[in-house]
């Protein structure tokens, strides 16, 4: 599923539209859940599944499995300090210590973007990354999740089935 803003990575929600709510008929049954959570105001690849063994293979924190997203700051920030920060494993203002993660400056104009890559998914990951680097994110998407990359052809909100093919550039990605 391409997330589109506004839209809950849940299976249900009593005041907003879930990501199982807004998928096609065709592709509805029961007991789907989104493997993994986006924001609600994060956009992108969002897999949606009936499969709980698989979910856990690839969400488990041991697995260490990449999520891939690109980031837009508002306020711009050292990057060599920022790459540093990011493969050293950042620590939140909580004192929580994060795994090391690639970040690769994209394009610097009025902010910057950034691709940002992560094993772990920790609450407000990405965004607390950023915070504790002096900047805030005004967008976040991920395109891909271990080696499947976000299909281009679908819209936002536009949903559609994954091949064995591509399961398999998601489970062999696990470290």
């Amino acid at each position: 599923l391409n997330k589109p803003k506004g839209v809950v990575s849940a299976s249900e929600d009593k005041r907003d539209k879930t990501v199982v709510d807004i998928l096609p008929e065709e592709l509805k049954r029961k007991n789907l859940f989104p493997a993994g959570r986006l924001d609600k105001d994060t956009t992108g690849f969002s897999l949606i599944t009936d499969d709980g063994d698989f979910a856990h293979r690839i969400l488990s924190p041991s697995r260490h499995v990449r999520k891939t997203y690109i980031a837009r700051v508002s306020e711009k920030i050292d990057f060599e300090r920022a790459k540093t920060a990011f493969a050293e494993g950042v620590v939140l203002g909580d004192g929580t210590v994060l795994l090391s993660a690639e970040l690769e400056l994209l394009e610097e104009d009025c902010g910057q973007v950034f691709k940002v890559v992560i094993k772990e998914g920790k609450y407000h990951q990405i965004k607390r990354m950023f915070a504790s680097l002096g900047t805030s994110v005004t967008e976040l998407r991920r395109i891909a999740i271990g080696g499947l990359f976000l299909d281009s052809n679908l819209g936002e909100g536009e949903a559609r089935l994954i091949t064995r093919e591509e399961l398999k550039l998601i489970e062999n990605s696990v470290s």
